[in-house]
């Protein structure tokens, strides 16, 4: 590619990354991802903070890396997801935030490989200490058919939405596989809580 190009995979893949308030099933392609584990409140959690200061720091390094590089190609730096869920299998909606098991993950163009990963890892930590960036790994996933919708407003109050999803998929002949998938589209630190836009998507299955 050429130093003239400029990827957009939010623009390529609209259908993920721009949905209604209604819900909808969508089919999710295997997408290349930055990923990080961790248990606990993403509220409270010193762990959940620092794999998001990791992830952020890596996924920027490596974007300005590449636009530099004498074949390099520019490309804009995706949202944060988040896949979630609980280990006794309940729901989020009914299990204790310190219990939640999570993977923060943002989507990666395909050109990146994994010791680019790696370099990018270094170059990261010389400006400043990551203490979560050893954890960092480049993963395909194929999440497959899925239902979604757009919530707006807090994350505390997405509760209904994801009722409401659960009772879509249920009403369109499907039945949950997979976790609880939440796309950040908004930044908490700069817009209001109640102009927040989050994708709620869950995977499904035919029964």
């Amino acid at each position: 590619m050429s130093g003239a190009t400029k990827l957009d995979l939010k623009r390529e893949f609209r259908e993920l990354y721009g949905c209604g308030r209604d819900p909808a099933i969508v089919e999710v392609p295997e997408l290349s991802f930055l990923m990080i584990d961790g248990t606990g409140d993403p509220n409270t959690s010193e762990q959940y903070r620092a794999a998001l200061e990791a992830l952020f720091s890596v996924s920027y390094t490596l974007k300005f890396t590449v636009r530099r590089a004498p074949a390099g190609f520019d490309y804009a730096v995706m949202p944060l997801e988040g896949l979630w869920s609980a280990p006794d299998g309940s729901g989020v909606l009914t299990s204790e935030r310190p219990d939640w098991n999570w993977t923060s993950m943002i989507a990666q163009p395909d050109e990146i490989t994994s010791e680019m990963v790696a370099a990018a890892i270094v170059a990261a930590e010389r400006k400043r200490e990551l203490q979560a960036a050893a954890k960092l790994r480049l993963e395909r996933f194929h999440e497959g058919p899925a239902a979604q919708l757009m919530h707006v407003g807090p994350y505390a109050q997405e509760g209904p939405n994801i009722a409401r999803l659960h009772a879509f998929i249920t009403a369109e002949g499907y039945a949950p596989a997979g976790r609880h998938h939440e796309i950040y589209l908004g930044d908490p630190r700069r817009s209001a809580p109640e102009k927040l836009r989050t994708i709620i998507r869950q995977p499904v299955t035919r029964p």
